[in-house]
């Protein structure tokens, strides 16, 4: 099984982690707010991201992609949040004295925006369906595929959430800082079209 193991994370540490809406969205939540103010926000990318991985081991998407007016509401619905979010992020203070009293987006937020994330569906699912940990039990083998899949959904989100902070650390002026906060909102408008247009 380790070598199993070792071919799936190979396979889902490039895929899940590269640059996405939730991954935008979270490395735009760190330069924006912080590593700590951002922990709700992260907890609800999870929450998310692993209901997504609940949802692809059951089979219940292959229920939802049958119904193409659910597939369009859950469409426009991430598209009108992303850009709700854009908006946050690019205008979120740039001084840490008024980000304090500036509103982030939230846990459920964060579970939304996973939840009805193209990429991730389309991540996850070809790293779930396309490798087998342990042959001949499928229910063991799905566990233990959900357990080593919500182990890169915790550490792949929670870098990105990093790597936003650290990006903060160094735009503290307000000119760069306004320049960064609006390139990651930008970014995140972007890598949601792509993921639709790719889904």
């Amino acid at each position: 099984m380790s070598s199993e193991l070792i071919v799936l994370w190979l396979a889902a540490f490039p895929l899940m982690g590269s640059p996405g809406p939730a991954t935008m969205s979270l490395a735009a939540i760190g330069s924006a707010f912080g590593v700590r103010r951002g922990l709700p926000y992260l907890t609800g990318i999870i929450a998310g991201t692993f209901t997504v991985l609940l949802l692809i081991a059951t089979g219940v998407t292959g229920l939802i992609l049958a119904q193409p007016e659910l597939v369009w509401f859950i469409s426009a619905f991430a598209a009108a949040y992303i850009l709700f979010l854009a908006y946050k992020i690019a205008t979120a203070p740039i001084l840490d004295a008024d980000r304090v009293n500036t509103k982030v987006p939230a846990l459920s937020g964060g579970f939304a925006l996973a939840i009805a994330n193209p990429k991730a569906f389309a991540a996850i699912g070809a790293v779930y369906s396309s490798n087998t940990l342990l042959k001949g039990n499928i229910l063991v083998d799905a566990s233990a595929k959900i357990a080593a899949l919500l182990l890169v959904i915790i550490i792949v989100n929670s870098a990105w959430l990093v790597f936003g902070s650290i990006l903060s650390g160094l735009l503290r002026h307000p000119r760069t800082g306004r320049i960064a906060n609006v390139t990651f909102a930008a970014l995140l408008v972007i890598s949601v079209g792509l993921a639709l247009i790719g889904g």
